[in-house]
């Protein structure tokens, strides 16, 4: 009996409002809203930081608070995808779902990276 094994390979594709960034620039300008959204940037991305480190120290009594922040970070931005994929984590966690916190967890991990290079960018193309 030969046994077939197949290799997923899962590509999400990530939805960006750029709705809340546009209206940044407009309001406050491009210096004072470039500042702002590149911090906000870093600060997402030290949340993912600390959220992928949490989890892999298996340290998980605050996950649910830090995904609720990093969705409200990411809804900020117009990250939408991220923004719902963190609010399914932290579903899955709460209802001690393990299976599917796993599988969102890997699929945040990729809209994560996604969301961040594609902001970045996004960000490169208006200076």
């Amino acid at each position: 009996m030969t046994c077939m094994i197949t290799a997923l390979r899962p590509v999400d594709r990530v939805r960006q409002d750029a709705e809340p960034i546009a209206a940044m620039y407009r309001e406050m300008g491009t210096k004072a809203a470039e500042q702002i959204v590149n911090r906000a940037l870093g600060e997402l991305a030290l949340t993912i930081s600390g959220l992928s480190q949490q989890v892999r120290a298996r340290d998980l009594a605050e996950l649910p608070r830090r995904l609720r922040r990093l969705q409200r970070m990411s809804e900020n931005l117009g990250m939408v995808s991220l923004g719902l994929v963190a609010a399914d984590a932290r579903r899955a966690f709460e209802v001690n779902d393990t299976t599917a916190f796993s599988a969102i967890w890997a699929r945040l991990m990729r809209v994560a990276e996604r969301s961040l290079a594609t902001d970045k960018d996004l960000l490169d193309q208006r200076s």
